[in-house]
C-alpha cells in the first residue's frame, strides 16, 4: 500500500510538472550591466531562439551607440566637436530626437548631451579611477552650457549649435532596448516573458497565470527593499547611487550628474519609477528616473509630475523613504516595513 501511495504521489508530481510552462532563461553582460531574459514558452526551442535574437539586438545597440568606444555615436560626437554636420542613420536620428523630447520634459535634469562632463568624472570607462576633475574643467564645461537641445536636424543630417555637446545614451538606451526586446518577443509569438537590464525591467504577460513579481533593490543592504507585481507591458526602472560610483576620502561620488552644478547628485540614494503599459514604457522607465533622482528634496515630486510619473519611490541621502500613494498600494515590503512618508 505504501509503495502504491509513493507511486501515486510521484505520478501526480510528474503530472503537475508537466502542466507547467517551461521557463527558458539566459544572461549576458551588455550596456555595462547584467542582462537577463526569461521566457515562458511551451516550445522551449522557440523560446531559446527568441532570447538569442533579443540578446543579439542588445549587442548591436550596445556596439552601435557606445559613448567612448568607436561607434556611430562617437563618429557623431567627433563631427559635433569639429563643427561639422553629419548624415546619420534614421535610427540614430530618431534616438536623438526622442532624447531631446525626454530631456525637455524633465527640465534637462536628464540630458544626453553632457557626455564631456561624464568623461571628466571618469564614468566613461569600465573601471573608475576615483580622481576628482579639476575645478577649472568643471567651470569651463558649465560655461559652455552644452545640451542635447543644441542639436539641429536637416532630415537625418545632424549638427550642433554648440561644439561642446557630446552625446551619451547611458541613461536612455537600456530603456530603448527593453521596448525593442518586447516588440521582438511578441513578433515571435512569445506572450510571457521578463526582461531585466541592470534593474530596468519589463514584464510581458504572466508567469503561469500569475503576475511577474520583481524586487526593488535596497540601496544600502543586500537584497530587495520591497517587491512589486508587474502587469502585462508594465516597466520599472531604478536609478541608484550604488550602481556606478567611486569613493574618495569617505565620500561617495555616483555617476548621476547634475547638469546645473556639474557635480554628482548627493542628496538621493535611489529612485524607482513604475510605468504603465504603453509603446515606450521601457524607454520612459530608464529616462524618467534620472530627473527625479537629480531634482532632490525640493523638486523630485515636480520632476515626477513633469515626466508623467505617478508611481514613484525615493530614498534620500539619510535613508528616509518617500513613496507615492499609488505605488505604496502595490508594494510588499521585505522584512520590517520602513517608516515611509506616503505622498499624493
Amino acid at each position: 500500500m505504501l509503495k502504491r501511495l509513493v507511486a501515486l504521489f510521484a505520478a501526480l508530481a510528474l503530472l503537475a510538472a508537466c502542466g507547467r510552462v517551461p521557463l527558458q532563461e539566459q544572461q549576458a553582460y551588455v550596456f555595462g550591466t547584467r542582462v537577463e531574459v526569461v521566457v515562458a514558452s511551451a516550445d522551449p526551442q522557440a523560446g531559446r531562439r527568441a532570447i538569442a535574437a533579443v540578446l543579439r539586438e542588445f549587442d548591436r545597440l550596445h556596439g552601435a551607440y557606445h559613448a567612448w568606444q568607436p561607434s556611430r555615436l562617437t563618429e557623431l560626437n567627433a563631427a559635433i566637436a569639429a563643427g561639422k554636420p553629419l548624415a546619420v542613420s534614421p535610427e540614430l536620428a530618431g534616438f536623438v530626437r526622442e532624447a531631446q523630447g525626454l530631456a525637455a520634459q524633465g527640465g534637462h535634469l536628464f540630458d544626453p548631451g553632457i557626455g564631456r562632463l561624464i568623461a571628466l568624472w571618469g564614468f566613461q570607462s569600465d573601471e573608475f579611477k576615483g580622481i576628482l576633475p579639476a575645478p577649472g574643467d568643471i567651470e569651463a564645461w558649465r560655461a559652455a552650457r552644452p545640451s542635447v537641445a543644441d542639436i539641429t536636424f536637416d532630415g537625418d543630417t545632424v549638427a550642433s549649435r554648440n561644439p561642446a555637446v557630446a552625446l551619451d545614451f547611458g541613461g536612455y538606451l537600456k530603456g530603448v532596448a527593453l521596448d525593442r526586446a518586447a516588440d521582438m518577443l511578441r513578433a515571435q509569438g512569445i506572450r510571457d516573458a521578463l526582461i531585466n537590464i541592470g534593474g530596468n525591467v519589463m514584464a510581458l504577460g504572466s508567469k503561469e497565470g500569475r503576475p511577474w513579481r520583481v524586487g526593488i533593490q535596497h540601496p544600502r543592504q543586500p537584497g530587495p527593499l520591497a517587491t512589486v507585481e508587474l502587469a502585462d507591458g508594465e516597466a520599472i526602472g531604478t536609478s541608484g547611487d550604488y550602481q556606478r560610483y567611486f569613493e574618495l576620502d569617505g565620500r561617495r561620488y555616483p555617476h548621476l550628474l547634475d547638469p546645473r552644478t556639474g557635480f554628482p547628485a548627493d542628496h538621493t540614494q535611489a529612485v524607482t519609477v513604475l510605468i504603465p503599459a504603453g509603446p515606450s514604457a521601457g524607454t520612459l522607465s530608464d529616462a524618467a528616473s534620472k530627473p527625479v533622482f537629480i531634482a532632490g528634496d525640493a523638486g523630485w515630486r515636480e520632476a515626477a509630475q513633469s515626466m508623467g510619473i505617478g508611481l514613484v519611490l525615493r530614498i534620500d541621502c539619510d535613508g528616509r523613504v518617500f513613496v507615492s500613494e499609488a505605488l505604496n498600494r502595490r508594494l510588499t515590503w521585505v522584512g520590517k516595513a520602513p517608516a515611509a512618508t506616503v505622498v499624493p
